[in-house]
């Protein structure tokens, strides 16, 4: 299976939120996620909220194009994978249709380049 993934425009930050009363849910890309531990929000930089408990600017996210079925095993694995061995650490999204690869900005060329090396389509 070829794998195509795309880097999305932007920059994008993860943070902490102590409600989602401030989260910018008109944004194309927002990821709310919450646990009994905590609220943690993906969003644009420039949309992030005005109060937040904990926040990591700098991110650039990579998506993985198409539908991928529940059946599939391992594709989040060796894209981590292939990074791991680069020693560029990332952040993972996942929804009901694909997955994300968030990598900060001064990773994204050399994420995109390993990621090409193994032959993926970005």
């Amino acid at each position: 299976m070829q794998i195509q993934m795309k880097v999305l425009p932007g920059k994008f930050t993860v943070c902490q939120i102590p409600d989602i009363s401030c989260v910018p849910f008109e944004e194309k890309f927002t990821f709310l996620s919450r646990t009994d531990d905590e609220l943690s929000l993906v969003c644009s930089t420039a949309s992030v909220p005005a109060v937040t408990l904990a926040r990591k600017d700098g991110w650039r996210v990579m998506k993985i194009e198409g539908v991928l079925d529940f059946s599939l095993v391992g594709i989040l694995s060796r894209i981590t994978g292939i990074l791991a061995q680069k020693k560029i650490s990332v952040f993972a999204v996942s929804t009901f249709n694909t997955d994300y690869v968030l990598v900060t900005e001064e990773n994204l060329d050399a994420a995109v380049s390993a990621l090409r090396e193994a032959g993926y389509q970005i």
